[in-house]
């Protein structure tokens, strides 16, 4: 295998375009040799990486509430709301989840990430780990790795489901736009498990579990089986509001303008006490009130097709 190819894969939490900067930069060794990202490696070399210090001199700490979940000497478990980016990138130059953190915990600068392991959309709401140092970070990555960090969601979705099942299909950069993510031959492996919560007339509460951590992986997966992501500006495709809406609930799907999907379960294991540890936390005020809207529909349509809500 390539020298690139195999450290993506032995470091997943680093892009293969950062490793091969890496190696052009001489920052990785193979049995004490520079080597180019093309050269083979057959297994059993010693592979050194220098990793360099994170880029955070642009990063500025700024007063932004955070609801904490949990707190300690190694761990901060975070209820993200919607509406905010996790991470600086291009159009999100600051007001993120990072500048939050770095104003809340000033040594989390001295991270790459500002200790942040994994993200969650712009839109998307709920519960977020970030580690308080190096070696808290490196366990959790390896957690992420090994699908030992449980992660939870609760999802609107479009169309009535008949029952729950598993979607195990690759995930790359859509080749007609590649600001989009779809199932693609070639992609990174994806699995991504669903059981029904409860059923409306024409959409479905659902709870999703993630195996793997794939961008839009949940919001993907749910579109290629048919019933995208209610509210999902993306994937959606078009409202359809059920017949016989009632004005007030016609008006509640229309003013619905983010995905209807939240992080409500997380777990793990304490990097540092090898204790197993989960929070969990309800959907925030716009999504409850979308699913008891959807459940109030459903009661005043009992014999109407999809039926009562269950």
């Amino acid at each position: 295998m390539r020298l690139d190819q195999c450290l993506a894969q032995v470091l997943p939490h680093v892009s293969r375009a950062r490793i091969q900067q890496w190696i052009r930069e001489g920052r990785v060794r193979v049995n004490e040799a520079t080597p180019r990202p093309r050269d083979p490696v057959l297994g059993g070399e010693t592979v050194v990486v220098d990793v360099p210090p994170a880029e955070s001199g642009e990063w500025q700490a700024q007063e932004i509430p955070l609801e904490i979940c949990f707190e300690d000497q190694d761990l901060l478990v975070l209820n993200k709301p919607p509406d905010i980016v996790v991470h600086p990138g291009a159009g999100n130059p600051d007001q993120t989840l990072l500048n939050a953190l770095l104003h809340h915990s000033p040594e989390l600068a001295v991270l790459p990430r500002a200790g942040i392991v994994h993200r969650l959309d712009k839109e998307t709401s709920g519960l977020m780990v970030v580690a308080r140092n190096e070696a808290a970070r490196l366990d959790l990555i390896e957690q992420l790795s090994q699908r030992s960090l449980k992660r939870e969601y609760l999802a609107v979705v479009t169309g009535r489901l008949i029952s729950g099942g598993t979607v195990e299909e690759p995930i790359g950069r859509n080749p007609r736009d590649r600001t989009r993510m779809a199932v693609v031959p070639g992609g990174k492996p994806a699995i991504t498990h669903y059981r029904i919560e409860r059923r409306f007339r024409q959409h479905t509460l659902v709870r999703v579990r993630l195996e793997t951590g794939r961008t839009h992986q949940i919001r993907v997966h749910m579109a290629y089986v048919g019933f995208a992501v209610f509210g999902d500006p993306v994937y959606g495709g078009r409202l359809r509001i059920p017949p016989d809406s009632s004005l007030d609930f016609a008006q509640t799907l229309r003013g619905f303008h983010r995905q209807a999907l939240h992080a409500t379960r997380l777990g793990l294991i304490h990097p540092r006490t090898g204790q197993e540890m989960e929070w969990e936390a309800g959907p925030p005020d716009d999504m409850r009130q979308l699913i008891e809207a959807l459940e109030e529909d459903a009661r005043a349509h009992p014999n109407a097709d999809g039926g009562a809500a269950e």
